[in-house]
């Protein structure tokens, strides 16, 4: 093609919609300065699109981890899930049921309660407002990749401060035939898994179905449990501008709690359970209908419209001591979460490069929360009942209104401005306490109107380079704790107000070489309005806004293909991201909180590994996670009684070994070995006692398909 050609098949393209339809004559010009650029694949292997469906995410920090590109994760494994997404720290646990996830320390681990963590872009928690805890994770197995975006992520999903993780639930390829497969896995600690799957395409219909067991008997006593998953998937697609679906999540969980334990005895044996009788349960069913919508001139729209059902149930007694006789009752619990939401969200990809996004939420719960004192040590949740020792009825509910517009901008920069508007309602009713509280009963409505804003900027440079900046408002709404806790003495009137942030980050990323992705940055995050709980007489607490805590650091990340464009489909990876944080009490109520570190906030984690695979033969993967020590609560104290633990969780190095080699084109064979060293180690630390962590598992097996 000649240049007077050239230039002009680019002014057709970059022209106005309206300017197309006539006839544009060659035109000669001197320069052509062409705005925003398509995202190269490479680094799409690592990060989101700039323009992610309706999500605007150029500016802010995103990570991607894609399951086909790692070895499979078998038995949950969060750790090796996250392994290659910086700053994540997993505070595991041997039992499922609970999953627990925390960002830069911001918040406890325990429940994920301060991490947004979505599935297809809908908030998996039990309640996304009122109760933000993490009781259900989808099977790695049915998913297809997990996405992180931290600064300005507030104003994509939610207003929480930390990341928004959302995992991406695998769906049939357009045009693929019927398929399926079928994976069994035993191992260490009496593990058995399977997951079997069956999806395709005929016309214009897409379907996936998949079912998953897994049973174990744990690393300690009374840790024995089964979790049982199944997801289906329909999909209809009139033309190739629509698509709407409808899928399916069914979860439910069964599991013994072997408690907590002191330090002396986690040294002497770390598998004692001191609770032989407790027990929880988890069920979830969860539907979304939704609807992908291609208007035309630049014009697309998603709706999201989901129910979700969750109960947890639980058996709990007091610890019983070696050689005593069991308690003579139990405390059963039940809390039921039924909710409703609706996501409806525009984007408009005008101009050059140009982007602008709109949208709205709305969501409900209603979830009462009930106790009762029983003499059945035994109870399952059919049996439930006793003395009524609780009961409250409780609701909320949330709006949202948001606008996102990404300016593109000469010599290659682009800015992005975010703006949120969040109302959220909370209610609590009770009609029976816990016969040790004094406090009246609790009937408190409270709500909250809140704006939030954010602004974006960055420039690529050389070879598939680009800066990013950005700096975020975010709020945590209160919880049904704060407004009313079951548990605590907390009096009418002193409602905390909910803790605010300000968030910001920059730094460079990119793929300048072959095979080579990098990400460095610097992020600063001011979190305002803690909520500690204040003793203000020995039967009295009061939540009080009290403290200040400022969080900055480094967060950098490396992957480096070394086989990049072998013929033969050949890779070797070695990747390493480092998060470094500086997390100090900037103020606070409390008598000498001031300067402490808060808890859950370590100085550095650092992951690492080495993948060797081949395009659909095999994948070995030998990845590494270290941890420095850190603080359990944010006194920096150790706790004493009922027994002793250390106020620091000592630092430590996890190593695991994973492997898939497809043995012929339908069988393909498992294999590997989580915490390689058999290091003895914790990260679950409670004020009454210490979760040992996993030791060493090893596991095997094979899929088959068809």
């Amino acid at each position: 093609m000649n240049p007077r050609k050239w230039v002009a098949t680019l002014c057709l393209v970059f022209a106005p919609p309206a300017a197309v339809a006539q006839e544009a004559p060659p035109v000669t010009v001197g320069r052509v300065v062409v705005f925003g650029r398509e995202d190269t694949p490479a680094k799409l292997d690592h990060i989101l699109p700039e323009v992610a469906g309706t999500r605007i995410t150029v500016t802010k920090r995103t990570s991607v981890t894609k399951l086909d590109e790692i070895p499979t994760v078998v038995d949950n494994n969060e750790r090796e899930l996250f392994a290659r997404t910086p700053g994540v720290q997993v505070s595991e646990q041997g039992t499922p049921g609970q999953f627990n996830l925390s960002y830069r320390g911001l918040g406890n681990p325990q429940e994920s309660e301060y991490v947004l963590v979505l599935q297809d872009g809908v908030p998996i928690a039990t309640d996304w407002i009122g109760f933000p805890t993490l009781y259900y994770f989808p099977l790695p197995q049915s998913l297809s990749r997990v996405e992180l975006i931290r600064g300005g992520s507030s104003l994509i999903y939610g207003p929480e401060p930390a990341p928004a993780i959302n995992l991406v639930s695998r769906r049939p390829k357009p045009g693929q035939p019927l398929a399926g497969s079928s994976e069994q896995i035993g191992g260490s600690n009496g593990l058995y898994s399977t997951f079997n799957v069956v999806e395709g395409t005929s016309g214009s219909v897409e379907f996936r179905a998949d079912a998953g067991y897994a049973r174990g008997d744990g690393g300690r006593a009374n840790a024995a449990s089964r979790l049982a998953q199944g997801d289906a998937y329909l999909g209809y697609r009139p033309d190739a501008r629509q698509l709407w679906y409808l899928a399916v999540h069914l979860y439910d969980v069964s599991s013994g709690n072997p408690g907590r334990i002191g330090y002396d005895q986690s040294l002497a044996d770390p598998t004692f359970s001191p609770t032989p009788f407790n027990h929880d349960w988890v069920s979830r069913y969860a539907v979304t209908l939704g609807n992908e919508l291609d208007l035309g001139r630049h014009w697309r729209i998603e709706t999201k419209a989901w129910a979700a059902y969750q109960d947890l149930s639980n058996r709990a007694t007091g610890p019983q001591s070696p050689g005593r006789p069991p308690p003579a009752t139990t405390v059963l619990q039940a809390e039921l979460f039924r909710s409703e939401g609706l996501d409806i969200r525009a984007v408009d990809r005008w101009g050059r490069g140009n982007a602008l996004t709109l949208g709205g939420v709305i969501y409900h719960d209603d979830a009462p929360f009930r106790q009762w004192t029983s003499p059945d040590l035994t109870a399952t949740p059919d049996r439930f009942g006793g003395t009524p020792r609780l009961d409250q009825a409780r609701t909320s509910n949330y709006e949202s209104l948001f606008a996102e517009s990404l300016f593109r901008l000469p010599h290659r920069f682009h800015l992005v401005a975010s703006a949120r508007l969040e109302h959220e309602t909370l209610s609590v009713v009770e009609t029976v306490r816990p016969p040790f509280l004094t406090r009246p009963l609790a009937d408190v409505q409270v709500g909250r109107t809140v704006p939030l804003f954010a602004l974006g900027a960055g420039n690529d440079f050389g070879k598939d380079n680009e800066t990013y900046f950005s700096v975020s408002q975010g709020y945590r709404p209160l919880r049904f704790f704060d407004v009313a806790s079951p548990f605590a003495n907390l009096q009418p009137g002193n409602l905390a107000d909910p803790a605010r942030s300000v968030s910001w980050e920059a730094g460079v990323h990119g793929t300048p070489a072959a095979g080579l992705f990098y990400d460095v940055g610097l992020f600063w995050i001011e979190f305002r309005n803690r909520i500690e709980t204040i003793v203000v007489s020995p039967t009295d607490t009061v939540n009080r806004n009290s403290g200040d805590t400022r969080h900055r650091g480094f967060e950098g990340e490396v992957s480096w293909d070394f086989l990049a464009g072998d013929p033969r489909g050949r890779h070797l990876t070695a990747f390493a991201n480092l998060s470094l944080l500086d997390a100090r009490f900037t103020a606070s109520r409390i008598s000498g909180q001031v300067g402490k570190r808060p808890a859950y906030a370590p100085e550095a984690i650092g992951k690492y590994g080495l993948t060797f695979r081949k395009d659909g033969v095999y994948s070995i993967s030998v990845t590494g996670q270290s941890v420095s020590s850190q603080y359990f609560q944010d006194s920096d104290q150790p706790a004493i009684a009922p027994a002793f633990v250390p106020a620091r969780i000592p630092p430590w190095t996890v190593v695991d070994v994973a492997g898939d080699y497809r043995l012929t084109r339908s069988v393909r064979l498992t294999a590997g070995v989580s915490n390689l060293s058999g290091a003895r180690y914790y990260s679950r630390v409670f004020q009454n006692g210490i979760e040992p962590a996993p030791g060493r598992t090893v596991y095997g097996g094979l899929a088959v398909g068809f």
